[in-house]
């Protein structure tokens, strides 16, 4: 931290710090523990470092950003890799430059990402509607915090749920994650990558300041792929390269993506609507054609999508949750078990498109089901109601800007057992 100062403030801060030293020497500590060496049993990191090493583990090589708390350790964690690893990192002049660039990237065939929370992404909104239209992959991460506007910086929420699922003008499909841990955050963000450039779509991740900012010791160490796969093709992949239609209309709704000057195909792309050639059109058949070529992702999609994790799914009275409050949520059940009360719960990660089919089987029917959330109008009740018909018997919310706590939940179960 002193290397560039002159030579006298380096000794005033040696000699301070030697002073220190001698202070202490001859002093007990009455707390003093012995240290007993042993194996290593995990990393000790928070979720915004577990992101980053998942963006470079998926083989995403471009990171834009504009610093906006608590995002902004994924980037600085990301910069910390670039020494070492064929990484760039860019800090854009704001978050609808971040986005553009990240596009940008992608398009050129490399996989990229930005982050940021609430208020940033408000400002990508129509970034991403530019990345749906042209069918372009990119991981976009919230970090979400208390709003509107500028709200509470450092403080935790989930109040971003619906708003990430329908961001940005008209309709098309994205995936949005929600991870619950450190592991998951590492898990979920290769998957984001790999899915994303798969169906060629955006896809966002939804954490949160309490997950992006506590530290905790990784259970066991992270499992990398065998092998990425990257859904590009070359023109030995095309049938005539010379006639290659970038927005082909398939029954799987995704078209063969190649990457401009990488061959002999032409790739011509546009933010309007356009022909199976990326040319501009507004012919009124062929809006409508494209409109489903887009939608037609959607059952495969959804496919891909997890159902939430079961914990005492038998349990006669179910806590639904999501995203980080799973912690706190399962030391609930516990508590409330050891007093004898039944209760389970169901956590989800994969929130959109909804895995429909795994909810229900997962909820047997007359079980009574309670949303536990960090927001105000229990937002993940609605979704909940809306794509499955069921409703909860009630929510414990909480948005006072701090984590949820079990307590907070026990509290609160006299209302419903």
């Amino acid at each position: 931290a002193f290397a560039g100062k002159d030579a006298s403030v380096r000794e005033k801060n040696l000699a301070a710090t030697r002073s220190g030293f001698d202070a202490v020497a001859g002093k007990d500590f009455d707390w003093a523990f012995e240290w007993k060496g042993g194996k290593v049993k995990g990393r000790l990191m928070n979720g915004s470092q577990a992101i980053a090493l998942g963006a470079l583990a998926a083989n995403c090589r471009f990171a834009a950003f504009y610093p906006m708390s608590p995002a902004t350790g994924i980037i600085r964690s990301l910069a910390d890799l670039t020494g070492n690893y064929p990484f760039v990192v860019e800090q854009a002049e704001d978050e609808i430059a971040a986005i553009n660039m990240v596009i940008g990237a992608s398009f050129a065939g490399v996989r990229a990402m930005t982050s940021t929370s609430g208020g940033g992404f408000c400002l990508m909104t129509e970034g991403l509607g530019l990345a749906a239209m042209t069918e372009t992959p990119v991981v976009v991460v919230n970090a979400q915090r208390p709003g509107p506007a500028t709200g509470l910086p450092t403080r935790t929420a989930q109040g971003d749920l619906l708003f990430v699922i329908h961001a940005s003008q008209d309709e098309f499909p994205r995936f949005v994650f929600a991870p619950q841990t450190v592991e998951d955050a590492f898990d979920v963000t290769r998957r984001a990558f790999d899915l994303s450039e798969k169906y060629q779509v955006p896809a966002i991740i939804l954490t949160d300041q309490y997950l992006s900012d506590a530290v905790y010791l990784t259970d066991d160490p992270f499992s990398l792929p065998d092998e990425i796969s990257r859904y590009v093709t070359t023109d030995a992949g095309l049938e005539n390269s010379e006639a290659y239609l970038r927005y082909k209309r398939t029954p799987s709704g995704i078209s063969p993506r190649a990457l401009p000057c990488a061959g002999s195909a032409i790739v011509a792309s546009s933010g309007n609507e356009h022909l199976e050639n990326g040319h501009i059109s507004e012919d009124k058949d062929n809006r409508a054609a494209m409109v489903g070529k887009r939608n037609a992702k959607l059952p495969d999609m959804t496919a891909e999508m997890r159902g939430p994790s079961v914990y005492h799914g038998e349990a006669g009275l179910l806590l639904l949750g999501w995203g980080s409050s799973a912690g706190a949520i399962i030391e609930a059940v516990d508590l409330l078990r050891d007093e004898k009360k039944d209760v389970g719960c169901l956590i989800f990660t994969d929130l959109w498109p909804f895995p429909t089919e795994k909810v229900l089987s997962a909820i047997r029917a007359g079980e009574k089901c309670i949303s536990v959330e960090l927001n105000s109008s229990a937002q993940f009740r609605l979704l909940l109601h809306q794509q499955t018909g069921l409703d909860c018997a009630g929510s414990i919310l909480k948005y006072d800007g701090r984590p949820l706590m079990p307590e907070d939940i026990v509290r609160e179960m006299p209302r419903f057992i």
